[in-house]
């Protein structure tokens, strides 16, 4: 559980540094700067099923950014599979995905420093029984593994769990995180991988109905929000990270969206 421990290890932040910090923070003048997410990763990005709005963290993380650093946040929505590349394009200012900083996609796309730090978990069924670690899944030649084609959980479900064939038929693909989630309820695939984040936001929202094998972590990542290369809106969003952290903003979103909220509430 290394990120909710994170999450508490500064809760009591002073309040009082925000103000010390707030004038080193540049002012954007009110520029429009267009975000785009995927809304499939909860409780970071996805529409409440009950009122029908984007919420999560990182939603509210970038409207924090946009009063400290004054600019007009403007949301999009797109596939994952395409956001990367319409980002490198310039066609957004700015993405968040719960995106995994790692050095290839840095060749296409400039990272802002890490603003969470994660592990990797399996998620499975509630009452799953037939495995409880990576081995154990890999030797039962029936169990299927759900994974959206180039993410980091696809190749650690290539490389880490089972044999190194990308092409391997037990990895069933799809198109967003939320079809793996709803093929893992119905018993289409028998697990998923996901850093504790989404996976503790998925078990949450299910009342039960998925658990994480949390005693076996597959790795750890950083998260950061990403840009077109060259961006001048990375030093400025980089500041207002280090405020965020320092000031214990984050720790507070963090308690918000993992400890407190329930979905449709």
């Amino acid at each position: 559980m290394t990120f909710l421990k994170a999450a508490f290890a500064v809760a009591l932040a002073a309040a009082s540094a925000a103000p010390a910090l707030a004038d080193s923070l540049p002012d954007l003048k009110g520029r429009d700067v267009t975000v785009v997410t995927e809304n499939a990763y909860p409780p970071l990005q996805f529409v409440d099923p009950k009122t029908g709005k984007q919420v999560g963290w990182e939603y509210d993380a970038v409207n924090e950014m946009a009063k400290r650093l004054n600019f007009d946040a403007h949301y999009q929505n797109t596939s994952w599979d395409a956001m990367i590349q319409a980002v490198s394009s310039g066609q957004y200012d700015m993405g968040m995905d719960g995106i995994t900083i790692t050095d290839e996609r840095k060749q296409k796309v400039a990272f802002s420093n890490p603003y969470m730090h994660s592990e990797s978990f399996m998620l499975v069924r509630a009452d799953e029984d037939r495995f409880d670690d990576p081995k154990s899944f890999a030797k039962d030649q029936d169990l299927l593994i759900g994974a959206q084609p180039g993410t980091t959980n696809f190749y650690t479900a290539v490389y880490d769990v089972l044999d190194g064939n990308e092409q391997n038929p037990r990895i069933k693909l799809f198109q967003t995180f939320g079809a793996e989630v709803q093929a893992l309820r119905t018993g289409d695939v028998d697990m998923v991988l996901t850093d504790g984040t989404a996976g503790r936001g998925y078990v949450k929202a299910t009342d039960g109905a998925l658990k994480l094998i949390a005693d076996h972590p597959l790795g750890s990542e950083d998260f950061g929000f990403i840009f077109p290369k060259g961006s001048k809106l990375i030093a400025p969003i980089n500041a207002a990270i280090a405020q965020m952290k320092q000031d214990g903003t984050f720790d507070k979103l963090t308690k918000k969206w993992f400890l407190d909220y329930k979905m449709g509430n």
